[in-house]
């Protein structure tokens, strides 16, 4: 009983590691990712669509993305939508193309986001904590209802307190890059 706990427990874990992970890719450094446009809407056809599905997003340099729009009629929407989204970009369109320079950070601007990521990586271990929660009252419940052991259940703590230090381990590491690729100048 207590491995089905823990396994649906991992199971969340990495979901939210996952979830971490993807926000801090949308974070901006000095270089161009094309996660950094994940978080984009564009108001295509009467509805708020990812800029994925209106067009091909890729990298040409180290400093500089392009947006392939598949529809011509919407490559002004796609260049508002990318200059509105409040992250200092000033995008600039050529034909069904639009290049996206990256601007160098500012120091300001680098201590902010290094902020923001520490924001995010506390919610992340705030989300493993109420997994980690969650898993020891059903570990509780089942010693009270006979299902497991007294021993079982202090095992299936110990095991429960493990896994969420292996995935605040994670997300630290993961923190410590992404801090690092911010603060490289």
């Amino acid at each position: 009983m207590t491995k089905e706990i823990l396994g649906s427990a991992e199971q969340k874990m990495k979901k939210s590691l996952e979830t971490l992970q993807h926000e801090l890719a949308s974070i901006r450094t000095g270089k161009a990712t094309t996660a950094l446009l994940d978080n984009i809407k564009v108001d295509a056809y009467g509805q708020l669509s990812p800029l994925k599905q209106v067009g091909n997003v890729g990298v040409i340099d180290s400093k500089t993305l392009s947006v392939q729009v598949w529809d011509r009629a919407l490559v002004p929407v796609v260049e508002k939508a990318i200059r509105e989204a409040g992250m200092g970009l000033n995008p600039a369109a050529e034909g069904q193309t639009i290049r996206v320079p990256i601007p160098p950070l500012t120091e300001d601007r680098r201590k902010e986001y290094v902020k923001l990521v520490k924001k995010i990586a506390e919610d992340g271990k705030v989300a493993l904590r109420n997994i980690r929660r969650d898993s020891i009252q059903s570990i509780e419940k089942a010693e009270k209802e006979k299902i497991i052991t007294e021993d079982d259940k202090n095992r299936g703590k110990k095991d429960a307190d493990a896994l969420t230090q292996r995935y605040e381990k994670m997300i630290d590491d993961s923190v410590q890059r992404k801090e690092k690729e911010i603060m490289e100048v």
